[in-house]
């Protein structure tokens, strides 16, 4: 049967069979599921017309029935129309006979019909069987197809979330951490090396000028504290 073929390509998109080595298992589902839904039409149109050829084969049972009985019926009224006399005897016998083959060829008919209506009924237990499977199995993996989609949208999520983190992994953290640190600490020395430099440019004069104030400064002190020694500030503060 085809649906057993689509059964089996839907099989094929189920994620828990290698699904790293298939095709997008989403969308073979679909086109699987697309493939049952088309064979399930197809299958309720047979399904219809086996029904149909079995209703005629019962309507044809029920007529040939019927027609049997109307010439075992006509046969006997010829039979008694002899008796009476009103017929005949040769002519009713002929005319019976006739009825009577009629009435075999009827029957006969009608156990053809009986014997059809017996066989298409089984064809169509046997397509109803074959219907409800496949309704079954597209419930079934309609119910699975919105699993699988769920469970791709988690993989998706999970995936990006580790490709993140590895690309931050791979581009070294712990390495761009001690990048940035040997930076500031080049800066930092390159800072010193620039004060350093900006200390060895200064002029003989500046030497010279920082030196007298210096001893100035010195002899400033010394001349305070011999007017203090004299009691001169504290005369003329008087």
């Amino acid at each position: 049967m085809k649906f057993l073929k689509r059964l089996f390509k839907i099989g094929q998109a189920e994620v828990h069979h290698t699904i790293d080595n298939m095709e997008d298992p989403i969308k073979m589902t679909e086109q699987g599921l697309r493939d049952m839904r088309g064979d399930l039409d197809k299958s309720l149109e047979a399904l219809a017309q086996v029904k149909a050829m079995s209703i005629r084969a019962k309507n044809e049972m029920e007529d040939c029935a019927n027609r049997a009985e109307d010439y075992n019926e006509k046969a006997m009224l010829i039979l008694k129309k002899a008796q009476k006399g009103d017929l005949d005897a040769a002519e009713a016998d002929r005319l019976a006979t006739e009825a009577l083959i009629k009435k075999e060829e009827a029957l006969a008919n009608q156990k053809r019909a009986e014997a059809d209506k017996e066989k298409f009924d089984q064809n169509v237990l046997q397509m109803e069987g074959n219907v409800q499977t496949i309704k079954q199995n597209i419930g079934k993996w309609e119910n699975e197809l919105k699993i699988l989609r769920s469970r791709v949208k988690v993989a998706d999520a999970t995936r990006n979330l580790n490709e993140q983190m590895a690309k931050i992994d791979s581009n070294g953290t712990i390495n761009l951490l001690e990048r940035m640190k040997e930076k500031v600490l080049q800066e930092e020395a390159l800072a010193e090396a620039y004060g350093e430099i900006a200390g060895a440019s200064k002029s003989v004069d500046d030497e010279i000028n920082s030196a007298v104030d210096v001893k100035k400064d010195k002899a400033n002190s010394e001349l305070e504290k011999m007017k203090a020694q004299l009691g001169i500030g504290a005369a003329k503060d008087e």
